[in-house]
């Protein structure tokens, strides 16, 4: 089980959360601009000698530019457009785009490892990875591995047992009627807290089953049909009607659900509350024998999304007991589908990658395997990769060049009209408080606890979600973790943590095309200069800046300052909500507010990080191409993507990050832009000066 972090924001929608810890240089002298060190030096202007970069001539790739495009139509388009059109979605994937590549090439890594480490029988990773492979003894074995967890869920005769039930679901991986974890407390971000919000949809929003949208509506139709596919694989009688009882039940929780933008609230999101406040609040559903059983028995609780609990409580009440189980009997079958002999696995493919994402073709099992065990035991796979890929040059290049963009933020905050003194002398203090983690942790989780058994795909399953799930309800009364990561090194992405107050950037995502040591400084500081400023700046976006120098979560900006950055706000949902993607859908501005603000402010630091760098000399012209050409490239080029009509309308309803096309037209607000590429009045994109929004 992959347990989510509290008040952390991402570079790119992961598809899930793993955990680990980084190597944590002490926070950066950002007061005033720093000498440049050795490693920077050379990141910045690499020697003629120096090997070529991996990427076109100079860090981009010009062959897959659209030049008929004019950049101040679509700069997407220009910067990416002879690639989109020349690129296929691989078979097995529902987009697929510059982090596609890099991830295909940590699977091919990691597997590597893994076949290797098949040989030791005393292997952990090796015997969950060459378990996961054995589809024939998987399938030999029929349901009888979960067998006795579909009993336990058949013997429920009456609701009492309903909440021992579910706790139990929980600490298997499966999420019923309500999610829950441990994380740092908000307002007292030194002490672990408890966390509930909603949960119980078997889609992946309520508006999948509440839109009148036709192609939803035909989602809902074939979500029904699955759910009566999988009782009906399970020998399950009257499957249909079950079925559609399930689904009837599940459109009524959605009603009661909290929207994705009304969920992104930090102060709205944040309802702490006694267990027995609780009881109280949402009758219908034993929450304090839930909490015991999932091994938390706490006196206080905080709540994600109050009316939506004490709904789905209600609900419970009302529900027949039946209906409930069979939810779960569905569930529990979908979430282990992978174990479980091949029918339900292509089941599960069916509806959920294909039929919700478009992918035709699941993925090969050796990346299936390679996905379960770095979920697993991931720090043991983390450490064999790091070891064998990650070089101290590349750590080092990359720490140089994070403290260049904080000093850039720094500079950029004296420069702030809308802010006021005492709030800028705060938010100094906040970014001299960060602590910025790069490729891997230094410590790892010791799994020494956790049981891996040759030949029992199913059992190494659950018992490393049981083992995740104890080792997260662990901390609840000890000492917050500041060593733990939220990512493997593994990972394509990267993030921001308000509670610790860092900025982490794993192994994977430090190669071309966002770093390149060998790259233009131009393309360099676009790519993963601007991916830096993203993540630092999340500690300054709409919900971050709720957050103090400490990670608390509380007033520190005048009212002033918050009415002149809300309305600089407005202004980015309102450009954003005009991009239609898709025929009648449209860019969700106040759902990718936060990530639409870090973009505009990652882009606009990371472009005065690179031009200090060049220490007042002007950039070389590169193939006819000016710096500031070559660092909006930059830009553009990681953020390649083709998607899939079905995966892109699920982003859209779901993601909190723009699609990519619509990421790289931010440009449209910056300046030097317009200097660099000479957009004309008539363009698509143009704004006039007073339109463009300015924040940070």
């Amino acid at each position: 089980m992959r347990l989510p972090l509290l008040a952390t924001t991402f570079l790119a929608a992961p598809a899930l959360l793993a955990g680990c810890t980084s190597g944590e240089a002490p926070p950066p002298e950002v007061t005033q601009a720093a000498p440049l060190s050795q490693a920077a030096i050379d990141l910045v202007a690499p020697t003629p000698a120096a090997p070529r970069p991996e990427i076109g001539d100079y860090g981009f790739d010009e062959a897959g530019m659209d030049k008929a495009i004019a950049p101040g139509d679509d700069f997407y388009g220009f910067a990416n457009g002879a690639w989109a059109r020349a690129t296929p979605i691989p078979a097995d994937k529902s987009n697929y785009g510059a982090f596609n590549v890099i991830d295909d090439l940590s699977k091919q890594r990691t597997q590597e490892i893994l076949e290797a480490a098949k040989a030791d029988p005393n292997s952990k990773i090796g015997v969950a990875y060459a378990t996961y492979l054995d589809t024939a003894a998987i399938d030999a074995k029929g349901l009888a591995p979960i067998q006795p967890w579909l009993d336990q869920i058949k013997g429920v005769k009456a609701k009492p047992g309903l909440a021992a039930l579910y706790a139990q679901a929980d600490r298997n991986g499966i999420q019923g009627l309500f999610g829950s974890f441990v994380g740092q407390d908000d307002k007292n971000p030194e002490v672990y807290a408890l966390n509930l919000f909603q949960g119980g949809l078997g889609m992946p929003d309520r508006d999948y089953y509440l839109s009148k949208d036709a192609k939803l509506a035909e989602t809902r139709a074939a979500y029904e049909k699955h759910l009566a596919n999988v009782l009906t694989l399970a020998g399950e009688p009257n499957a249909a009607a079950r079925a559609k009882a399930i689904l009837a039940f599940e459109t009524k929780i959605a009603q009661a659900h909290w929207t994705r933008v009304e969920s992104r609230d930090a102060n709205k999101t944040y309802n702490k509350m006694t267990v027995a406040e609780l009881a109280r609040k949402a009758p219908g559903f034993d929450f304090k024998g839930y909490f015991a059983g999932i091994g938390a028995p706490v006196d206080s609780v905080i709540v994600a999304q109050p009316s939506a609990v004490t709904g789905i409580a209600k609900l419970v009440g009302a529900t027949p007991v039946g209906v409930l189980k069979d939810q779960l009997l569905v569930r529990s079958l979908d979430n282990f589908a992978d174990v479980l002999p091949s029918s339900f696995d292509k089941e599960q493919f069916a509806f959920y990658g294909t039929t919700l994402s478009g992918t035709p073709e699941q993925q090969v099992r050796w990346k299936r395997a390679v996905d379960f065990t770095t979920g697993a035991i991931s720090d043991e796979v983390s450490q064999a990769y790091v070891a064998k890929y990650f070089p101290p040059a590349t750590k080092a290049a990359a720490d140089a060049l994070v403290k260049n963009v904080i000093a850039a933020m720094d500079r950029r905050i004296d420069q702030l009209e809308w802010m006021a003194p005492e709030t800028k002398v705060k938010a100094h203090a906040k970014l001299a408080a960060f602590t910025p983690k790069i490729g891997y942790p230094d410590k790892w989780h010791d799994y020494a606890n956790l049981r891996i058994v040759a030949g029992d795909a199913y059992g190494n399953n659950v018992r490393a979600n049981n083992w995740a799930h104890d080792d997260n309800v662990s901390k609840l009364g000890g000492p917050i973790r500041r060593w733990e990561w939220g990512m493997t090194p593994m990972e394509v992405n990267a993030y921001a943590n308000f509670g610790m107050v860092e900025i982490v950037f794993p192994a994977a995502i430090l190669q071309p095309p966002f770093f390149d040591p060998n790259a233009d400084p131009a393309v360099n500081y676009g790519g993963i200069g601007a991916v830096i400023g993203h993540e630092l700046s999340h500690h300054f976006d709409d919900q971050g800046a709720k957050y103090n120098a400490e990670g608390r979560l509380t007033d520190w900006w005048t009212p002033t300052d918050v009415a002149a950055f809300k309305a600089r706000t407005d202004a980015l949902v309102a450009q954003y909500d005009q991009y239609e993607p898709l025929p009648g859908m449209h860019v969700k501005g106040a759902l990718t507010l936060g990530e639409n603000v870090a973009d505009l402010a990652g882009l606009t630091v990371a472009y005065d990080a690179y031009k200090h760098s060049l220490g007042g000399a002007g950039a070389p012209v590169i193939d006819g191409t000016s710096g500031d050409q070559r660092f909006y490239l930059g830009w553009a080029q990681v953020w390649r993507r083709n998607y899939r009509e079905a995966n892109l309308r699920q982003r859209l309803l779901t993601d909190p990050h723009s699609p990519s096309q619509q990421r790289a037209w931010v440009v449209r607000n910056l300046d030097p832009w317009y200097s660099a590429f000479a957009p004309e009045a008539g363009n698509k994109l143009f704004l006039t000066p007073e339109k463009r929004v300015r924040i940070w």
